[in-house]
């Protein structure tokens, strides 16, 4: 498998679903994230959540489908 620890992943959606899940898959991995979600709220929540499991992690708040 290949290493991931201390690669950057950028998630969209990231504050819930399959995008929380995956942000928290790659926290465990030891990877650094950012968390890209429209819900303001839910996406401090999620950031909060990762950071308790060690993992650098930056937030922000956007729509992706807005150009």
């Amino acid at each position: 498998m290949e290493e991931f620890e201390g690669r950057v992943a950028v998630i969209t959606g990231g504050a819930s679903g399959i995008g929380l899940a995956t942000a928290r898959a790659f926290a465990r991995q030891g990877m650094k994230l950012v968390l890209a979600d429209r819900d303001a709220d839910a996406l401090q929540a999620a950031g909060g959540e990762i950071e308790k499991l060690g993992a650098a992690v930056l937030t922000v708040q956007t729509d992706v489908g807005e150009l």
